[in-house]
């Protein structure tokens, strides 16, 4: 029996186990995924969920629930010997385990990628993962509970200034959920007026959103202007010390929110293995998404520098999108299979399909096979692709019944405990 082991049950790890569980008996194969949740994020509704239009229990997986008859550890890889084909890990107690294997899935996902700048990691919140979506949400109101208690205009405005410093899809998405959630929430306080909010989106490049083309670009940043929303492009945040930012345009204000969703970076602990890396840190691949220089070593997703056979540049590689993520799980899966029985493994070929982004509700852009959609359009098309491609029916009903409720109803606008701020 062979032991197949997947380090990461993102959403790589755990469509791959899923198909290999389907396709190899118990007698065949032991399948163990390592991560250290017991679930999987589905990262595209976190916008929703830090908004209020779904549930956050309901766009995330458990791995044991979907992965009937693998074995699901929770615990922090800390590093790989494929030398000896072993993996070590943290479990929660700190106790150091070793586990060996036949066959090896890395797929890990990303983290944010952040900078040295004074102040960040005091008062920054990313906006990669569950906790930091519902800390969010639970933050932006209660800075309306304590702005709405308060007459010192000073304080006020300090309270009300929300900085956004990344202008990719989960910086805009999460910003326009938010600002469209507290909007609502201000026909509750007698006291404040959405004027009174201040909106701040910081961007390096000279663009936002860089997977769309130029001119849906320039008009979400036309229905983001038309909200009030305040936008800095090809400039860089220098310091948030004490909640004062300070950005390289020489603007400066006063904020106690920042979000940081300026770019991700592969998963730290692949320094901790001998496998081979490029110069950002990915683990080199084949196209067939076997590691380079191996054959019982596959990889996928962020963590994994794929070459994209449909760019003819040079060293192309795969983006780090859920889109590949989705379709490479499958590819590996099948890799993995043909692997086993002897047969011809097939490169992994997928042409980038478009993007879909919501701006709020019933408000989007969306650019399919060079089709451009904006507004309600695409907003449902946004919802639609997504609830699609959302695991198991179970999840996709409770999140189709979260969007019916809040036709009739508005979102629940209530702040409970903040939880921990972090940008990892």
């Amino acid at each position: 029996m062979r032991n197949i082991l997947i380090v990461g049950g993102g959403y790589v790890g755990m469509n791959a186990a899923r198909r290999l569980r389907a396709k190899l008996g118990a007698e065949e194969a032991a399948i163990t995924v390592i991560d250290p949740r017991s679930y999987m994020t589905y990262q595209p509704f976190l916008a929703e969920a830090a908004a209020g239009s779904v549930e956050p229990r309901h766009v995330v997986v458990p791995l044991r629930e979907v992965l009937k008859g693998c074995q699901v550890h929770c615990g922090t890889v800390t590093g790989i010997d494929h030398k000896r084909n072993a993996v070590t890990l943290e479990v929660a107690d700190g106790h150091v385990e070793e586990l060996a294997y036949d066959v090896l899935i890395v797929a890990p996902g990303s983290v944010s990628k952040t900078l040295p700048i004074p102040g960040l990691a005091e008062h920054a919140v990313g906006f990669k993962t569950l906790d930091q979506a519902i800390y969010l949400r639970n933050h932006v109101l209660s800075r309306l509970d304590e702005a709405a208690s308060t007459m010192d205009r000073e304080v006020r405005r300090r309270l009300l200034t929300f900085l956004f410093v990344g202008g990719g899809y989960a910086g805009i998405e999460a910003m326009a959920e938010l600002e469209d959630m507290a909007r609502q929430a201000m026909a509750y306080y007698d006291a404040l007026d959405p004027g009174d909010m201040r909106w701040v989106l910081v961007e390096a490049m000279d663009r936002i959103m860089p997977e769309i083309s130029l001119d849906l670009a320039r008009y979400t940043l036309d229905r983001l202007a038309e909200r009030g929303f305040e936008t800095h492009l090809e400039t860089t945040l220098r310091s948030v010390e004490n909640g004062h930012a300070v950005l390289d345009n020489g603007v400066e204000f006063d904020t106690d929110t920042t979000v940081w969703t300026a770019g991700v970076k592969p998963n730290p602990m692949l320094a901790d293995t001998d496998l081979p890396l490029d110069d950002k840190g990915r683990v080199q691949c084949t196209p067939n998404l076997q590691v380079t220089g191996t054959e019982d070593v596959f990889a996928a997703g962020d963590c994994a520098a794929v070459p994209d056979l449909t760019n003819p540049e040079p060293g192309a590689t795969c983006a780090p999108s859920a889109q590949h993520a989705a379709r490479q799980a499958r590819r590996i899966a099948e890799n993995v299979l043909a692997s086993l029985h002897g047969d011809e493994l097939r490169p992994y070929r997928h042409s980038y399909a478009g993007s879909v982004a919501s701006l709020g509700l019933y408000r989007g852009v969306a650019e399919i096979y060079g089709v451009k959609v904006r507004g309600f359009p695409a907003w449902a098309l946004h919802r639609t692709y997504h609830l699609a491609t959302m695991p198991t029916l179970h999840r996709k009903a409770r999140i189709a019944a979260d969007w019916a409720l809040s036709l009739p109803f508005r979102r629940q606008i209530v702040a409970t405990a903040t939880g921990r701020r972090s940008t990892e």
